[in-house]
């Protein structure tokens, strides 16, 4: 199997190896493994670094927007609930007057508040949490780089795209 480890994908595309990690695990990139379960990157993973760095600059977005677009394009019940948010409009509650409204809703929010659930885990927090869970042999100011000063601009993973 021919292609780069990750530390030398890292090197070659200015993304550390822990973004590598967690671009694989958003699902963004799918390199192959060899047969002992290490990751190999190819001109193909190599070009769509390249792009999603690309994409990024453009849209001015972040790599959560990315991976979250994704999961929108391939999860048609999130997809149906999303539309059906958005159309939806704020509706006084059955047996609710008017002037009580807002502290209606202040009371059920804080009613939902006090239950406290425990967050839903999806797999790719699931998988962050496990990686973040392992100890790391980079500080942190060394975990993501941005080479290119139109990528600058979006420093954070959490900043997001305008709407």
């Amino acid at each position: 199997m021919e292609g780069l480890t990750i530390n030398e994908a890292a090197e070659t595309t200015g993304w550390s190896p822990r973004m590598l990690r967690y671009i694989e695990s958003a699902g963004l990139i799918e390199p192959p493994r060899t047969p002992k379960g290490y990751r190999m990157f190819g001109p193909g993973e190599l070009q769509r670094l390249r792009t999603l760095r690309e994409l990024l600059a453009r849209f001015d977005c972040a790599l959560s927007d990315v991976a979250f677009a994704k999961r929108y394009a391939s999860d048609g019940e999130l997809r149906a609930a999303l539309e059906h948010w958005f159309e939806e409009r704020p509706a006084l509650p059955e047996g609710v007057a008017s002037g009580d409204w807002l502290s209606w809703e202040q009371q059920k929010h804080q009613r939902l508040l006090a239950m406290e659930p425990a967050p839903r885990l999806t797999e790719t927090t699931a998988a962050l949490q496990s990686q973040r869970r392992r100890p790391s042999r980079t500080s942190r100011s060394q975990t993501f780089h941005w080479p290119s000063s139109a990528a600058r601009r979006s420093p954070s993973p959490s900043t997001r795209c305008p709407a």
